[in-house]
């Protein structure tokens, strides 16, 4: 196959790309990344040679339409991502999440080729800690953030083309990353590269609010399960089954990195920060056979954190505007 991946100099994206060559090394690679602050073209130095990298935006229609016709299928992870900076100007998220995922479904539809659409469990909004509940491909959307608002109009954007027009594409919903060359604005990444840097690192709140973790090989092999045997039409949640409160994930990053377990100071919470999510992939394992492989979330984020230690050319050109960035803020 060829395939296009957009947002493929990003944190998911790339590790797809790196996952693919891996695991699928007959399958002929075109990125397209607008390197935006959350793509980095260091993120694919390694494989250069190897696939094709085009610099463009998804709202580009001369562009996307031409890429798309040369190819089979699109995994589109493209999009802009993190709550913060969507509270602090929407405007990008409409327009790469909304308005990009528009123009690649018209070139898709256009060209009759196959789309993987990635998103997010935060288009279902969040649980109450005490909720035994899980998102399920049928929970309702509820978003709570122009990120997630945005990704959420993204995902109904896909259901309505599959339906009207007849598209060959599906969806996933994934819980948090973590892993290799994610940006250190991220939670995970901030703590272990403020710990490298003799920083404490930072918890909001009480660091009360859970997140449903899963590392990034698994995510990606879960996306090639649905590209090779997932249903036209259908949404499949992509999850392990680790939730862990922000809490508990710090002082397991404090304990793996041989630091005191309160050595951390408390900041201000995020506004309309999600209390819980939490992804039943009952789904994806019982129809597509898919099992994670860190089935141990201490494994996965011991692997993460010496990716981190031996990789210091790669994060600490962003640390510092990152980190003034969250003071400004109060974070």
């Amino acid at each position: 196959m060829k395939l296009l991946v957009t947002g493929g100099a990003g944190f998911i994206g790339a590790n797809f790309v790196h996952y693919t060559l891996g695991h699928r090394p007959g399958h002929s690679i075109t990125v397209l990344d607008a390197l935006t602050y959350a793509g980095n073209e260091a993120n694919l130095s390694t494989v250069k040679d190897k696939i094709r990298f085009v610099k463009g935006n998804i709202t580009d229609t001369k562009l996307v339409d031409e890429l798309v016709a040369e190819h089979d299928i699109v995994v589109h992870f493209a999009a802009e991502s993190h709550n913060d900076n969507s509270l602090k100007d929407p405007s990008p998220f409409i327009q790469t999440n909304l308005i990009g995922t528009f123009t690649i479904l018209e070139a898709v539809r256009k060209h009759g080729k196959r789309l993987h659409h990635i998103s997010t469990d935060e288009v279902y909004g969040d649980l109450e800690l005490d909720d035994p509940a899980k998102f399920t491909a049928d929970t309702p959307y509820n978003p709570s953030s122009p990120y997630s608002s945005s990704k959420a109009g993204s995902d109904l954007l896909v259901r309505a083309w599959v339906r009207s027009f007849g598209i060959h594409a599906t969806i996933s919903n994934c819980s948090n990353n973590y892993g290799p060359y994610q940006h250190v604005e991220k939670f995970i990444p901030r703590q272990i590269t403020n710990i490298l840097t003799g920083e404490k690192p930072k918890l909001y709140g009480q660091g009360e609010n859970v997140r449903d973790w899963i590392h990034v090989d698994d995510h990606n092999a879960a996306v090639w399960s649905i590209i090779e045997h997932g249903r036209n039409g259908e949404t499949y949640l992509i999850g392990a089954d680790g939730e862990l409160n922000n809490k508990v994930v710090l002082e397991l990053i404090l304990e793996l990195m041989d630091k005191p377990k309160d050595w951390y100071d408390h900041v201000n919470d995020r506004p309309g920060h999600d209390m819980r999510y939490a992804i039943d992939a009952t789904k994806l394992r019982n129809e597509l056979g898919w099992r994670p492989t860190y089935t141990n979330f201490r494994d996965g984020l011991a692997a993460t954190i010496a990716w981190y230690a031996q990789n210091e050319d790669w994060w600490k050109p962003q640390k510092a505007e990152t980190e003034q960035k969250y003071k400004n803020q109060g974070h």
